[in-house]
């Protein structure tokens, strides 16, 4: 039974053709833990090496939905009022003042109090919105960023959908927020919060899917070209790299060498445009010292 407000989905294939729809090449694993979450109603965890495509599902989600996408991006020290809600003390000092030099030096203290604190002055932060504005998506990018006290915050607010704002009350989703959570395991991520999600490794696609990504992403490459330059991604992501490439550094590089005229992935081609593939120094100069010509090797 779908949730009201959601569009429905009657299978993972369906939401499988939808993704494809707006770009997404979901394969069956994917599909069905995504299909799963939006007819479960439960949060979806999704772990995997950077660049394996766990944020763009969240941003293919909301677009093939229909509904908008909010996004929370965790870092180290996030706190609950940087998730939730904050006042705007320039705009409510700016009320005071108005109110003081209205009320002619007779300012009622507790009435100019209660009305500082109304929706006009609150400041709505991710998860505040994604209550108010669901049906939705809901993004918890690298939540392995967030420290201890956060995760639990956050997995009350999962939990009931609802949070209180002391001076206005309780603010409930009427229809939960499809909620999408990113790792890319820095961290272990606390066992509590992750029993109250579906949980889903993201692996980096086939050679035959990263192809078609590369294939629908960027309508001019030719089948030649994106498959020399995903076979070749391949091959970078066997070495010991600080940072090995994702499916969006294959989709920069395919784009590199269009832009330039290139039709073939051949060793100058490669030379000139590593830097699109490679974001460290390093991992530069061990390809470099290990020969293009074997990671370009048919």
């Amino acid at each position: 039974m779908a949730v009201m407000g959601w569009a429905p989905m009657s299978s993972p294939n369906e939401l499988a053709t939808e993704l494809e729809r707006v770009g997404y090449l979901a394969d069956e694993g994917v599909a069905t833990a995504a299909f799963l979450a939006l007819r479960m109603h439960r949060p979806l965890f999704c772990e995997g090496e950077p660049g394996t495509g766990k944020t763009s599902l969240a941003v293919a989600l909301a677009q093939a939905l229909d509904v908008p996408l909010v996004r929370l991006q965790c870092h180290e020290g996030i706190d609950a009022a940087q998730a939730l809600y904050d006042w705007n003390f320039p705009r409510q000092l700016l009320h005071l003042r108005a109110l003081e030099a209205a009320s002619g030096g007779t300012l009622d203290v507790d009435e100019a109090e209660s009305s500082l604190y109304t929706s006009r002055f609150l400041l709505a932060r991710p998860l505040l919105r994604a209550l108010e504005q669901s049906p939705c998506v809901l993004l918890v990018d690298e939540i392995d960023r967030a420290d201890d006290e956060f995760e639990a915050f956050l997995l009350e607010v999962l939990s009931e959908n609802a949070v209180t704002v002391p001076e206005l009350g309780e603010v409930r989703a009427e229809v939960p927020p499809l909620t999408v959570l990113t790792s890319n395991r820095t961290r272990e991520v606390h066992d509590a919060l992750k029993r109250r999600c579906l949980y889903h490794w993201l692996e980096h696609p086939s050679l035959a899917r990263e192809v078609a990504i590369l294939r629908r992403r960027l309508p001019g490459v030719t089948e030649r070209l994106a498959t020399q330059v995903a076979s070749a991604v391949r091959r970078l992501r066997e070495l010991e790299l600080l940072k090995p490439p994702g499916v969006a550094e294959s989709i920069d590089w395919a784009e590199a060498l269009t832009a330039l005229g290139r039709t073939e992935l051949d060793t100058e081609a490669a030379a000139v445009t590593l830097g699109t593939v490679l974001k460290y120094r390093e991992d530069a100069e061990r390809v470099l010292a290990s020969g293009l010509d074997a990671v370009l090797a048919r």
